[in-house]
C-alpha cells in the first residue's frame, strides 16, 4: 500500500512523492485524507529550517498535524469503524522519510487510539481542532488572558475560547492592520494605541522572542505572561523590572487529548465556533504554492490542503 504525500526535502523544498505506506497493525486504522491543514507556526519554521533541534526531527519529512478523512479499514483493536470520519493529530506509518507529524498525505495508518471522532458537519473546519486544544489547554491550566498578544489563528482560538470560558473585558495586539478584522466580543489595537500597564494576564502567541521587555513593562504586580507560541530563538528579558512586578512567567505546552475532546464538544455544541478561521484553500497537487502562500502571504490565516482528489 502506498500513497502520495508532501514531503520537505530539505529546508524551502518541497516535493509530492509517492510513499510506501506500514501496513496496518489491529490496533491502527487506514484513513482516506480529505483535508489537511498547513501550520504557520511549527511547520513555518520545518520550512524555513530554523525548527530547533529535538528528538524526530530531521529531514526529508512529512509534515502535518492537522488532518481529516474517513476510516477506510480499521483494525480490531482500533476502537474505531470503517466510514467515521476522524481527526488525526499526525502519523508514522511511512518507509524512507520521518514522520515526524505525518498527516499531509492522501492516505495515513495511524492508531485508532489517536484519532478523534468528528460530526461530518463540521466539514474541513474540523482540521482547527489541534490549534483550538492548543488554545484550549494555555488557558485551562492558568489565569484567564485580560490580553492576548497576535490576532492570528491562535490568536483567535484563544479569545473565543477565553469568552466561552466567561472572561471579562479582552484586548488583542496586533500590528498588521489587515489582521485586525474579525474581533467579536473583543477588541483589537495596535499596541502602540494601547496605554494600559496593568495587564492581570498576557499571552503571547506572536512567537516573536524579543518581546518580553515589552509585555513585562504592561504586566501588573503579581501578574502573568503566558508564553503560548513557539520561539525558535533564545528568548531573554530584563530581570529588575520583572522583579520589581513579581511576575509569573508561564509556558503553555501542546495540547493533551483531554483538551482536544473539550475542545470538540464546544464546537459540536456551538460553545465555540470556527467561522471565518479558514482564509485559504489550494487542491494538494498545488502544494508548493500553498505552502508559500502560507508562509508568505499575511492575508492568509489557514490554508487547508484539499486531497479528495488525489488517492
Amino acid at each position: 500500500m502506498d500513497t502520495l504525500a508532501v514531503v520537505l526535502e530539505e529546508p524551502q523544498r518541497l516535493a509530492l512523492r509517492r510513499l510506501d505506506l506500514a501496513p496496518p497493525t489491529d490496533d491502527d486504522i487506514v484513513v482516506d485524507v480529505e483535508w489537511s491543514g498547513i501550520s504557520t507556526g511549527t511547520e513555518r519554521l520545518l520550512w524555513s529550517g530554523r525548527m530547533p533541534a529535538f528528538p524526530g526531527m530531521g529531514y526529508p519529512l512529512v509534515p502535518g498535524y492537522e488532518t481529516v478523512g474517513r476510516v477506510v479499514e480499521a483494525g480490531r483493536r482500533s476502537g474505531r469503524q470503517v466510514g467515521e470520519r476522524v481527526f488525526v493529530p499526525g502519523s508514522r506509518g511511512f518507509s524512507n522519510v520521518r514522520g515526524l507529524f505525518g498527516g499531509a498525505a492522501a492516505r495515513i495508518v495511524a492508531s485508532g487510539a489517536r484519532v478523534l471522532p468528528v460530526e461530518d458537519r463540521l466539514g474541513d473546519s474540523a482540521i482547527l481542532l489541534a490549534l483550538a486544544a492548543t488554545a484550549y489547554h494555555a488557558i485551562a491550566a492558568g489565569t484567564r488572558p485580560d490580553l492576548i498578544v497576535g490576532h492570528g489563528v491562535l490568536g483567535r482560538l484563544l479569545a473565543r475560547i477565553a469568552l466561552a470560558c466567561g472572561s471579562g473585558p479582552l484586548t488583542v495586539w496586533e500590528r498588521n492592520a489587515a489582521r485586525r478584522d474579525g474581533a467579536s466580543g473583543y477588541t483589537v489595537v495596535d499596541p502602540d494605541a494601547d496605554p494600559r500597564t496593568d495587564y492581570r494576564s498576557i499571552y503571547d502567541v506572536s512567537g516573536d522572542p524579543g518581546l518580553l521587555d515589552t509585555l513585562v513593562g504592561r504586566i501588573r504586580r503579581g501578574g502573568e505572561i503566558v508564553l503560548a507560541g513557539f520561539y525558535a530563538e533564545p528568548l531573554s528579558f530584563a530581570f529588575p523590572p520583572a522583579f520589581m512586578r513579581e511576575m509569573r512567567l508561564r509556558i503553555a505546552a501542546e495540547w493533551l487529548e483531554s483538551d482536544l475532546v473539550c475542545v470538540r464538544d464546544m464546537v459540536e455544541t456551538g460553545l465555540l465556533s470556527l467561522d471565518g478561521l479558514i482564509t485559504h484553500r489550494h487542491g494538494a497537487h498545488d502544494a508548493d504554492r500553498a505552502y508559500r502562500t502560507a508562509f508568505g502571504d499575511p492575508a492568509c490565516l489557514k490554508m487547508i490542503l484539499d486531497w479528495r482528489n488525489c488517492q
